[in-house]
């Protein structure tokens, strides 16, 4: 993955030393200071009065507000340690069910796939073991399982019904710190995101995953991946799963700059309940490979058109250039991918295409595969 390219959570790496010797010095410093004031003022009394027992308006955390809104999904989200061949760490995850379906990323439970172990653990300190039921690298999601009784699932919101400037809490276990809790907005929505992968023309790599991403400022870090991001109403409305690094930055060693991405729930809860029901999950395709290198064209160049796919029964041939999916536009071929694997198979959209100097609109049959 480029250094400029959204990178996926990881390990602690040396920010979490770096917050440690910081909170170290300071309480040495407290210390030293609170020593002289003391011996300043040996024998004097001194008192400011009483604190107020009120709470104020802003502090009566109804369902609604932020506190409330964290007490209610707090007890769902879960902490994913990982134990492998290739190294311990940690990611987040999210009950979805009573029966003790887990929701996360697929590259948090990827490095136990090969005989490494899962633990999660909840915010009342429990921990459980945890199996990969199924795992899809297309679109970054995976289910695990645990037995576990008095389960809470989160409840789900609609990620088609979002706005820019809605409110967002993102949750999860940051460098670690588990239990924690930021907040921000929906910053964009539909925002193109490609992780891994460097293979040039693809309908999307099979080591490459592609989402419509809901982007968020509110402050995900290495190993919020695969927490839940909420609504104002403490409704799941993604998957946390990506952050922007800085060009100096490379892979997971980046941390929050503000620009943070999710899987949107319609999307991951679709290819969950695959999972569930199958052990693996569809991706839909619409029957076309995309060069995902061209930078001049203004749109998604299609190198090859499957014949008798979706895209050939729409008239769609080698060359065109898509410019409009589903009435968004496209911008080049990662956003085209995103596009078509957020909507579910069999569905019916609208595609604008460039031949030659004309444009045509028409409408395709997404498949799957």
């Amino acid at each position: 993955m480029r250094a400029d390219e959204p990178g996926r959570r990881g390990g602690l790496g040396s920010m979490l030393l770096v917050s440690i010797v910081v909170a170290v010095v300071a309480g040495l410093l407290g210390g030293a200071l609170g020593y002289v004031v003391a011996a300043r003022t040996a024998g004097d009394t001194f008192s400011l009065g009483n604190s107020s027992g009120s709470t104020p308006e802003l502090a009566e955390r109804p369902p609604t507000s932020l506190a409330g809104i964290a007490k209610i999904v707090q007890p769902s989200v879960v902490t994913v340690v990982i134990r492998s061949a290739s190294g311990n760490g940690n990611g987040s995850g999210f009950v979805i069910d009573d029966k003790g379906y887990v929701l996360t990323n697929n590259h948090v439970a990827a490095p136990a796939a090969a005989g490494g172990t899962l633990r999660v653990v909840f915010s009342d300190g429990s921990s459980v073991a945890a199996s990969i039921v199924g795992r899809d690298a297309g679109s970054d999601v995976a289910v695990l399982k645990i037995s576990k009784d008095d389960l809470k699932p989160v409840k789900f919101g609609d990620s088609d019904k979002i706005a820019i400037g809605d409110p967002t809490v993102a949750f999860g276990s940051p460098l670690g710190l588990a239990d924690t809790v930021t907040s921000g907005i929906v910053s964009a929505v539909d925002r193109p995101v490609r992780t891994g992968g460097e293979s040039g023309q693809s309908q999307g790599n099979e080591d490459s995953a592609f989402m419509a991403a809901i982007q968020t400022d509110a402050a995900i870090n290495p190993g919020n991946s695969g927490g839940p991001l909420v609504d104002g109403a403490g409704r799941v409305i993604g998957v946390n799963s990506a952050i922007a690094a800085l060009p100096s930055q490379s892979g997971s060693s980046g941390g929050n700059i503000g620009i943070g991405f999710a899987i949107p729930i319609n999307q991951a809860k679709r290819v969950a309940e695959q999972i569930i029901a199958t052990g693996s999950a569809r991706t839909t395709v619409i029957g076309a490979e995309v060069d995902l290198n061209d930078e001049n064209s203004a749109g998604a160049p299609m190198s090859t058109v499957v014949a008798g796919g979706p895209a050939d029964k729409a008239g769609l041939k080698a060359g065109d250039v898509v410019t409009r999916f589903a009435d968004r536009p496209i911008e080049d071929g990662v956003a085209l991918i995103a596009l078509v694997r957020k909507q579910a198979p069999g569905t019916k959209v609208g595609v604008t295409y460039r031949r030659g100097g004309k444009t045509t609109t028409t409408t395709v049959t997404l498949g799957q595969r």
